[in-house]
């Protein structure tokens, strides 16, 4: 099932129900993996590959007092890991928030790029923008509110 909502400028962008392949792949109930999920989505390639990749990178993450346990791409990815997962890729990093410049781009139409495929970092959440739309399995955007801390697009 798909819900959409029409979106027009300086207003939330529209949203489409998207799993990323994770239900097909054979995952079943809740899990915190927007980070895994919005890289499927956005990429393009099988949630499995990439919950194994990033599975697989986890595995050579080191530890510590602050730094506890391991990503797992099932309950949560480390920033250092995802970012090294996706340079690998050859996606790079656009900033949208320094410190100390407060929010300057919010989840709504005319504040992100138009077109494209970007994996978008809001708090706490990832998700994937592809061409003006949202693709989560909820709506993140709290009506256009939703404060972006930067995205990830592919490089050229």
């Amino acid at each position: 099932m798909v819900y959409d909502r029409q979106a027009g400028i300086g207003t939330a962008l529209r949203f489409a129900f998207d799993d990323g392949g994770r239900s097909a792949a054979g995952f079943r109930g809740a899990a915190g993996d927007c980070v895994c999920r919005s890289i499927a989505i956005a990429t393009g390639l099988p949630y499995r590959e990439v919950y194994d990749a990033l599975n697989g990178l986890a595995e050579s993450e080191r530890t510590g007092k602050r730094k506890r346990g391991r990503s797992s791409a099932r309950t949560g990815v480390y920033k250092t890991t995802y970012r090294r997962y996706l340079a690998s890729l050859g996606w790079r990093w656009v900033p949208t928030m320094k410190i100390g410049t407060g929010c300057t781009t919010h989840l709504r139409a005319g504040e992100l790029p138009a077109t494209g495929r970007l994996i978008v970092c809001v708090s706490r959440h990832m998700t994937a923008v592809i061409d003006g739309v949202i693709r989560d399995t909820a709506d993140p955007s709290r009506d256009g509110s939703r404060c972006v801390y930067g995205f990830f697009e592919k490089g050229l």
